[in-house]
């Protein structure tokens, strides 16, 4: 299997962090970009990918639907295998939304020892009782999700009153989007909550290096 990749590489690595993009932008969005550079500042290797239906869109030009749920799943199996086996750091893997939701989906399997989401998609918007959170209620694996309070894929009212397992631990981030980002009324900055959401991931990759 190929893999197309980009390695933010940390200087005294403490951890390698396998990042998943969203559904409609790909592991060059400025998202991911930015994300890798808060958790790379923050001794946090970074491994970016595009799952096979984004590199086809970026060698094509032309715009097509994400591949079928289980080609994405073997596809991140498989490239976190190969970097586990490349490192002697602990591995952990996630994403943004989409690329976030199959890492939960393969965590337990994986050869990894948690996944850190941003912006987890609960259901899609307009559609709250067309949930995806089964998976969530029994996890054994230790999960993070850093999720905008008004995120439509999911809001803090929601995600609050969902039966999780008591592995899943959850930030909520002040007036946030999917992408987390705030509305310039509330005060809030996006950049704050991007730093924000960067300290979260590290605290949880401590708190079980720790363990």
């Amino acid at each position: 299997m190929t893999f197309s990749t980009h390695i933010d590489r940390a200087d005294n690595e403490k951890a390698v962090f396998i990042f998943g993009h969203g559904a409609g932008a790909g592991m060059a969005s400025g998202f991911m970009r930015d994300m890798a550079r808060l958790l790379c500042d923050r001794e946090i290797t970074v491994v970016r990918f595009n799952f096979p239906y984004m590199q086809t869109m970026v060698e094509s030009g032309k715009r097509r639907p994400p591949d079928k749920i289980d080609k994405m799943e073997a596809h991140f199996l498989t490239l976190t295998e190969s970097v586990s086996q490349s490192t002697s750091a602990p591995v952990y893997i996630g994403g943004k939304s989409m690329g976030g939701r199959v890492s939960t989906l393969v965590l337990e399997s994986a050869g990894a020892d948690g996944a850190i989401v941003f912006g987890y998609p609960f259901h899609p918007p307009g559609k709250a009782t067309k949930l995806r959170t089964a998976h969530l209620e029994t996890i054994n694996k230790p999960v993070c999700i850093i999720q905008g309070e008004r995120d439509t894929f999911g809001t803090q009212e929601e995600v609050e009153g969902y039966c999780l397992s008591d592995k899943v631990t959850l930030h909520f981030m002040p007036d946030g989007d999917h992408s987390l980002k705030p509305r310039k009324a509330s005060g809030y900055h996006l950049s704050e909550h991007l730093v924000a959401a960067a300290d979260h991931a590290l605290s949880f990759i401590n708190r079980h290096l720790s363990c």
